[in-house]
C-alpha cells in the first residue's frame, strides 16, 4: 500500500520556504554586493517549494486519480527546490559568487 506523501511534501516544502525568505530578506537587508547569483537561485528556490507546497496541499484535497499526479508533481518539485537549495549552499560555501 503507497503512503500518502503529501503531508510530508506540504510540511517540509514551507519549512524549507520560510528558510529561503529568512536568506533572500538577510541579503536584501545587509547589502550584500555581489550577490546577485545567489538571490537569484534562492528567489527560484522559493518559487519552486511555493508550487510544491501549493501542488501538495491541492493533492489532499482532491479525489484519488487527481491526488496521485498532483502529489507525483510536487514530489518532482520538491526535489527540483532540494537541488536548487543545495547549489545555492555550495556557492555559498565555496564562495563561487565573485
Amino acid at each position: 500500500m503507497e503512503e500518502n506523501k503529501s503531508p510530508h511534501i506540504l510540511n517540509t516544502s514551507a519549512t524549507l520556504l520560510g528558510l529561503c525568505f529568512i536568506v533572500l530578506t538577510s541579503i536584501k537587508v545587509s547589502k550584500m554586493q555581489d550577490s546577485t547569483l545567489i538571490d537569484e537561485t534562492t528567489a527560484l528556490a522559493i518559487i519552486l517549494f511555493m508550487t510544491s507546497s501549493i501542488l501538495s496541499f491541492l493533492s489532499m484535497r482532491k479525489k484519488r486519480d487527481l491526488n496521485n499526479k498532483l502529489e507525483r508533481s510536487a514530489d518532482f518539485i520538491f526535489l527540483f527546490g532540494l537541488l536548487v537549495l543545495f547549489l545555492t549552499t555550495m556557492m555559498v560555501t565555496f564562495n563561487i559568487v565573485k
